[in-house]
């Protein structure tokens, strides 16, 4: 079954209860947080994961794009978080951080960004709920698709497939109605999309395109 997770960070912050209401056909909301330090941005933050929270019985997938994944995870997981996935690139154990996930009864997911290869997240593997691709560089919204990232994915699908895993694998990064075939021929199962889902005049309708309906 193919998941859709439209990112908030595409949404009207000024209407954010109204924007989540428009995506009911959703899998799962996806929530970029950023710290300015491991990119270039700043966006939401626990107040507003857990504001979210109290209107929505959408699961909340939190994909935290900060430098110490590991100092925030607790916060997330309260302000209830059903996902939380740590980028590999950052500054800590990531051993720690999924048992850390763990240890809070949510889900855990590694990401790699775009030039990172798949090695890093493979010894992970049986601990994980989710890989997180992203098909552009993280930091802002609105980027073309790297398409060629699609190659990771079906390598991933390959390796996980011969371990006889359940493991999602998102992508996350331009994609459209357009693209979304390709990603998902590829392997993935969750796709997030923001100016996609947001920017249309329907948004279910919009998500029902993504999964091809």
């Amino acid at each position: 079954m193919i998941r859709i997770a439209p990112s908030l960070l595409a949404s009207d912050f000024a209407n954010l209860q109204k924007e989540i209401e428009s995506v009911s056909h959703a899998d799962f909301l996806h929530v970029d947080i950023m710290d300015g330090v491991f990119v270039p941005n700043l966006a939401m933050g626990v107040s507003t994961a857990a504001a979210i929270g109290k209107v929505t019985k959408i699961p909340m997938d939190v994909h935290l794009m900060i430098i110490r994944p590991q100092n925030y995870i607790e916060a997330f997981a309260k302000a209830g978080a059903e996902i939380i996935t740590v980028h590999t690139e950052s500054d800590c154990d990531l051993g720690e951080c999924i048992a850390k996930i763990k240890a809070c009864g949510k889900k855990p997911g590694l990401v790699i960004n775009p030039d990172t290869p798949i090695d890093a997240v493979l010894p992970y593997l049986e601990e994980l709920y989710m890989v997180l691709v992203m098909t552009v560089q993280p930091g802002f919204g609105g980027q073309k698709c790297r398409e060629d990232c699609f190659e990771k994915v079906r390598a991933l699908r390959k390796i996980i497939t011969e371990r006889g895993l359940s493991v999602h694998i998102e992508v996350d990064g331009g994609i459209t109605a357009e693209n979304a075939p390709k990603a998902i021929a590829a392997g993935a199962d969750v796709l997030v999309a923001g100016s996609s889902v947001f920017g249309a005049p329907d948004r279910n309708a919009a998500i029902d395109a993504l999964r091809g309906i």
